[in-house]
């Protein structure tokens, strides 16, 4: 495995006006939920972890590679409503699934590491996978200047994060890139530095945190994007859909997209934890397995 180093760009701090205006959107999407599922939203969903398992088949997916494992994961928001044991049970879920690639899509944090930050990395290591843990920065990763603290717990966790960076990974005599770029909403994403180096004929997977990058993405030699951020909107109604989504995820919100007759493809994780509010209403958290084929 090689990281191509490319560089990276300093925290950007949360304004008072950005934080009061997700406050609002979010108190809108929570009084549209119907009084008597305010509780089950509150104390049972946000809870109930789904587990999707999707096959996916790509023209440029090594043969020697088919049926390998990738298991995504994204917006723990450690700190706010997840803690320590939260996090060793999703550790425990994941290794479960018997992944051979780890992706982690960004927001470890919320708005602060905490003291529990040296337990999170302790889990962290814990997770089991051949070809190891891979990660980018969410937009929550960076507030409050609090970027270098959340480098250090992925660092101490054994995690590869991948700032417009890509590593080469290797097996069974086949390679593919793991892309990853900085968060599209606070940081400086760069494909162009991701990508540099990689042949045109590498198939390439891409961590984004925010999903509407995949416009972006498309115009690249990109055959996968994987994003987090929107929580698949935290809480959708029915005939409805996601109430409320963030900046930069208004355009893909959950699960898998075609784009330009399969040129890419994309898929939105709705997320592990929750912010602003801790509920989720018909929008469980999710963890996600993709079995990858040549096809």
């Amino acid at each position: 495995m090689r990281i191509e180093e490319t560089g990276h760009q300093p925290p950007v701090k949360l304004t008072r006006r950005s934080f009061l205006k997700k406050a609002a959107l979010a108190a809108g999407g929570v009084m549209l939920i119907p009084p008597g599922g305010l509780a089950y939203a509150r104390y049972a969903e946000p809870r109930w972890l789904d587990t999707e398992k999707l096959s996916l088949s790509f023209a440029r997916w090594p043969e020697a590679l088919n049926g390998l494992r990738v298991v995504q994961f994204s917006d723990l928001h450690f700190g706010y409503h997840f803690g320590v044991e939260a996090l060793r049970r999703l550790v425990d879920r994941i290794n479960g699934l018997e992944p051979d690639l780890v992706c982690f899509t960004g927001d470890l944090v919320d708005y602060g590491v905490g003291p529990e930050g040296p337990a999170a990395s302790h889990l962290l290591r814990g997770l089991k996978s051949r070809l190891g843990v891979y990660a980018v920065l969410g937009n929550h990763d960076y507030y409050g200047g609090l970027t270098e603290d959340v480098v250090k717990v992925l660092a101490e966790g054994g995690v590869t994060l991948l700032r417009n960076q890509s590593a080469r990974l290797e097996l069974n005599g086949a390679a593919f890139r793991v892309a990853g770029v900085e968060d599209q909403w606070e940081g400086k994403p760069d494909l162009d530095k991701a990508l540099n180096g990689v042949k045109p004929e590498e198939f390439v997977l891409l961590l984004s945190h925010c999903p509407d990058y995949a416009d972006l993405a498309v115009q690249h030699n990109v055959d996968l994007q994987l994003s987090g951020h929107s929580h698949g909107g935290q809480v959708r109604l029915p005939f409805v859909g996601s109430v409320v989504t963030p900046a930069y995820s208004k355009k893909y919100i959950q699960g898998h997209y075609s784009l330009e007759a399969g040129k890419l493809q994309v898929y939105v994780n709705r997320g592990i934890g929750v912010s602003v509010y801790p509920i989720r209403f018909l929008c469980r958290p999710e963890l996600t397995l993709f079995t990858m084929r040549r096809g």
